[in-house]
């Protein structure tokens, strides 16, 4: 709860220039200086401990274990998983990344068997990365019995992942692929996807959050802006890697 008081604070300040700026509005946009502006955020108080929580959820959910563990030490900020596991589960990750599903699989099944026991769209989007890295290094009679023995059961099964199959073997009527429409199954952002739901999967496994909290929370401090945008002009943040304030142009 803590971790977004603050932020809850900041949002309650927006709420309330909103109100403002609507009693009044005439037709134009309020002008809020800077002065104005840093004086309403430094009304805004966040705990460095809570700052410090924020940073290491992302490093962990992310999976920088090294960061992490020197996080740890110069902040004291105790992270809520064994970061051993973390180093575990970026193997999984990195082996599906480079193309090596089945060592992937064997690894998630060496962490947790249940995972892909309860997960049957995951094993079939690991099953399909097999599929389509056989096809990738020309190995054709191998994916089509593949293609048959392993997943074609279980697109008889359920209609989506027949209609997954069926556009991964479409890479076989091609011999070049550049010209195939479902060509992009072979780009890398192809493992990469199936990488990161690997690794969502892992995370909820060890009753840990998917997806880590400091995105979520520019994502609401856009959001806000673009609100406030249309009411008035004020300081904002164009640049999220500096946070720096510019002063608006009216």
């Amino acid at each position: 709860m803590s971790l977004f008081l603050g932020i809850d604070q900041a949002y309650h300040q927006l709420a309330e220039i909103e109100a403002e700026l609507k009693a009044a509005m005439a037709g134009s946009k309020k002008v809020i200086t800077r002065d104005e502006w840093e004086k309403k955020l430094n009304d805004v108080k966040i705990k460095k401990e809570d700052m410090n929580k924020l940073v290491m959820n992302f490093l962990v959910t992310e999976g920088y274990v090294d960061a992490a563990e020197k996080f740890r030490k110069e902040s004291g900020t105790e992270p809520d998983i064994d970061l051993a596991t973390i180093t575990d589960r970026m193997a999984v990750k990195k082996a599906v990344q480079c193309g090596n599903v089945e060592d992937a699989i064997e690894k998630v099944n060496d962490l947790n068997p249940e995972i892909l026991d309860t997960n049957p769209q995951l094993f079939f989007h690991l099953q399909q990365q097999r599929l389509i890295e056989l096809i990738r290094n020309g190995k054709v009679e191998e994916a089509l019995e593949f293609a048959q023995e392993e997943l074609a059961p279980r697109g008889e099964e359920n209609q989506s992942f027949l209609e997954e199959l069926e556009r991964t073997v479409a890479l076989l009527a091609f011999e070049d692929v550049s010209n195939c429409p479902v060509g992009e199954l072979l780009d890398i952002s192809q493992r990469l996807k199936t990488a990161s739901e690997v690794n969502a999967a892992i995370l909820t496994s060890q009753s840990h959050e998917k997806d880590p909290k400091l995105p979520s929370l520019l994502k609401m401090l856009i959001w806000a802006q673009n609100q406030l945008d249309e009411k008035a002009h004020y300081p904002r943040i164009n640049d999220l890697s500096t946070a720096r304030l510019e002063d608006p142009s009216v």
